[in-house]
């Protein structure tokens, strides 16, 4: 999905749902998506921590408002 889908499905959702939707595809990249890339292109396992550290800092904030 380019970032021009992804604009245009959030851009209907407004206020809860949109944080809602926003903070789980954070965490579901946090938990899934980087460690296997992660894995696919030899990242340090410090390096891969950082990252999801990031992304669900990022979601605990989308969530927050």
């Amino acid at each position: 999905m380019s970032t021009k889908h992804i604009a245009l499905a959030t851009s209907s959702l407004q206020g809860p749902d949109a944080s809602l939707l926003l903070a789980t595809g954070l965490t579901f990249a946090s938990l899934i998506l980087v460690p296997a890339i992660a894995a696919q292109i030899g990242l340090s396992a410090s390096v891969t921590g950082a990252l999801r550290i990031a992304l669900m800092k990022a979601s605990n904030r989308a969530l927050k408002g």
